[in-house]
């Protein structure tokens, strides 16, 4: 609109009207008593509406209509007087250890009008905005202008009447939901690569990338090339590279899955090689220097989008440079970091390719995974007798060589092995002989599964024995993350082992110590958490569209009764004698077109009042699932969180960790009896700052399903007088939501 001004399409006053009742609607939201401040993320983005449209036309503006600008301009700095800093510390990528930042920083607002006052007392100019309406200015004049009709502004919930405190803090969730900002700054590199940008331009630049980013999304090499060709007359691969690099690690989400970034980075490096290739890896490099600090979900996604680029360069990248990662304690982010993107490499290929990539750092060899996928407990060996258990496992994979069905072996089960010799030696036999058949590839994994898993399922019907089914598959499977993680992922996709079974077991013993220097007991956590809640979008969607389909039945249903009622009340003549009713072929016909429509109405209630049963039933197992999720990670960090008494933030957390570094981080390699390089905090500290960042992560990634749940978790997990400030901190700013 404002564009269409400088074009003379639109009225200035017209301009200023939509301008104010932004400026009007944003003022009440805040207003504590007669808007609803939960909301404030609305207003905030109708005022970032009125900012971020002046560079376009602000010079205009000032020209024809300089009072009720400068009008406009002192409104937002009233507003931005009542409302309050919209402190987001949760949704931050890099933390110093604090949770919470402080209120004098000046978020996105403030900012974005401190920028704009400069522009205007630069008498608003800027090079970064094209400005083709002025070749045509005599022309433009002469045409006819617009007047706007009044626009009326989306009014916010009411506030609760009750003044819960979870009501408004999922009121103030679900408008940081709907009004999520739009860019984050990341300060990747120098402020000497940008020194030649005004601020004001970087925010018309950052504009530029996002909106091609958001309307090209549909074709990746058309929206590299507008990236590449911006109409800037200076540089910007180094603000280009921040832009994007924002939006993998944007929080709580991306607008796009973090695939489609790795192709328009992909594309830029083909379309500019002299340049932004060199820019990618510099990003990488600062990025990979301030590991330690970034968010846990961000340093996964970071993972994920460098392992999949490098694929699409044939996996070249200077290892060399961060071989000193070996000297560092095997919990040290940048090392972790490492062992991480070398794993997700050899998914994305076949590990003899990744072992050549690093050739010049071979000592990485170390951090790859082990190159013989499986662990089979029962394999023969020749020249030794046959164990008892391998006379069994031998049996069984006969037993599926000739095609029996999982009834016959149930009941060979059940009467040769799991009397004799017990049911972990059964279990053992079972799962380790029917993983072995299925471990050539993904697809005999899922036919083993399909065909036997009801073996899996009569074996460990509740959640005790599932957790050992699934200590087995991990056993198994201990030098192949990707296949633990896919036969865990299919056995709950089949409904062999619930998610709470899943909780129950990455909290286990054996994981737990495993937390913070391998990422495979999180992803198992997050695909059991994702099918979780899969599951129950799924049945939304269903319910809403047989709700609709019911209104359609509903609606048939009726005028075919209508119809009928009609035909029966009309007189005709049969015969020459006078009858009540229409011709018996018609009477018939729909006769019959009532029945039909009745039944296929009753059909969808009663299909639909089974997906509300399922659907209810999946909430209630959510609410026992988010308990034991909750009450499983306050368990163990009860167990290794210092005293509360000295540890009250993040940040003495790490102090801590420092003074014990030369006890516990100086360590001697047991593995090659050479003394390990310090590390910035010791071994405990570390695992403690692991697990609270997972913990922030889930909290806030299935943050829409933990709110309706948010009063019974703080009566029974989030109260007690035990619970650690710093597991409270961890889920409020994940949650923007203060638990007393």
């Amino acid at each position: 609109m404002t564009s269409l001004l400088c074009s003379k399409v639109i009225q200035p006053a017209s301009l200023i009207v939509v301008f104010e009742t932004l400026l009007s609607s944003a003022a009440t939201t805040v207003d504590e008593e007669k808007g609803n401040p939960s909301w404030q993320p609305q207003a905030d983005f109708y005022v970032i509406c009125i900012l971020s449209s002046l560079p376009w036309g602000g010079s205009e503006l000032a020209e024809q209509v300089p009072d009720e600008i400068e009008r406009v301009l002192v409104g937002i700095q009233a507003y931005l007087s009542i409302r309050k800093n919209s402190s987001t510390s949760g949704l931050n990528v890099f933390h110093n250890g604090e949770f919470e930042s402080s209120l004098a920083e000046k978020d996105f607002v403030e900012d974005l009008l401190d920028r704009i006052q400069s522009l205007a007392s630069n008498g608003w100019k800027l090079d970064s905005v094209p400005r083709p309406h002025l070749s045509f200015e005599a022309q433009l004049v002469a045409g006819k202008f617009h007047e706007l009709r009044p626009i009326k502004c989306m009014e916010q919930p009411s506030p609760p009447s009750d003044h819960s405190r979870a009501y408004s803090g999922k009121q103030k969730h679900d408008a940081l939901t709907r009004y999520p900002q739009r860019i984050r700054r990341l300060n990747i590199f120098p402020a000497n690569k940008m020194e030649d940008v005004q601020p004001i331009d970087r925010f018309v630049v950052e504009e530029y990338l996002l909106d091609v980013l958001f309307f090209l999304n549909g074709c990746r090499k058309e929206c590299a090339s507008y990236m590449a060709n911006l109409p800037v007359p200076f540089r910007y691969e180094y603000l280009m590279a921040e832009t994007l690099f924002s939006q993998i690690l944007l929080l709580p989400q991306p607008p796009f899955k973090t695939l489609y970034y790795t192709l328009v980075v992909m594309d830029l490096c083909k379309a500019l090689p002299g340049a932004f290739p060199a820019v990618v890896a510099g990003a990488v490099r600062a990025l990979f220097e301030k590991i330690s600090d970034i968010d846990m979900e961000s340093r996964t996604r970071l993972i994920l989008w460098f392992s999949h680029h490098l694929s699409n360069f044939q996996f070249i990248w200077p290892w060399e440079e961060w071989a000193y990662v070996l000297d560092l304690p095997k919990w040290a982010p940048k090392r972790v970091f490492v062992q991480e993107v070398l794993q997700r490499e050899v998914r994305l290929s076949y590990w003899d390719k990744i072992k050549q990539s690093i050739e010049n750092a071979s000592a990485l060899e170390e951090l790859l995974p082990a190159k013989a996928g499986q662990n089979f407990m029962y394999s023969l060996e020749e020249g030794k007798e046959k164990t008892e258990e391998q006379k069994l496992s031998a049996e069984l994979s006969k037993k599926v060589k000739e095609k029996q069905t999982a009834r016959d072996m149930m009941v060979w089960i059940d009467e040769m092995i799991h009397p004799v010799h017990g049911f972990e030696v059964t279990l053992s036999v079972v799962v380790q002989t029917l993983l072995d058949i299925g471990s050539k590839s993904f697809t005999h994994l899922v036919t083993v599964l399909e065909r036997y898993g009801q073996v899996f399922a009569k074996l460990c019907p509740d959640s005790d024995k599932q957790v050992m089914l699934l200590s087995q598959v991990s056993t198994y499977w201990k030098d192949n993350v990707q296949m633990t993680a896919v036969a865990i992922d299919r056995m709950m996709g089949y409904r062999l082992v619930s998610n709470q079974a899943i909780v129950r077991w990455v909290f286990s013993p054996e994981n737990v110590d495993q937390f913070h220097v391998s990422d495979q007991q999180w992803e198992i956590l997050g695909n059991a958490l994702n099918k979780t809640y899969n599951r129950i979008s799924d049945l939304r969607k269903e319910i809403t569209n047989i709700t609709k389909n019911v209104l359609v039945a509903e609606k048939a249903s009726a005028n075919a009764r209508v119809e009928l009622e009609a035909a029966e009340s009309k007189l005709s003549l049969v015969e020459g004698e006078p009858v009540l009713g229409d011709n018996p072929a018609k009477m018939k016909r729909l006769k019959s077109t009532v029945e039909k429509t009745g039944e296929a109405e009753l059909s969808l209630r009663e299909s639909l009042e089974a997906k509300e049963a399922l659907l209810n039933r999946a909430l209630s197992e959510t609410e026992v699932l988010l308990l034991l999720l909750f009450q499983s990670f306050l368990g163990v960090l009860k167990e290794r969180l210092p005293d509360s008494t000295k540890v009250r933030s993040v940040q003495d957390l790490k102090s801590i960790g420092a003074e014990d570094d030369n006890s516990s981080a100086m360590e001697v390699d047991t593995e090659n009896g050479n003394p390990k390089k310090s590390c910035e905090i010791g071994e405990r500290e570390q695992w403690c700052l692991s697990t609270l960042g997972y913990l922030t992560a889930f909290t806030r990634q299935y943050a829409n399903e933990i709110w309706p749940h948010m009063e019974k978790l703080e009566s029974e997990v989030f109260s007690g007088e035990d619970v650690h400030p710093l597991f409270l901190q961890a889920i409020s700013s994940a949650l923007q939501y203060p638990l007393q």
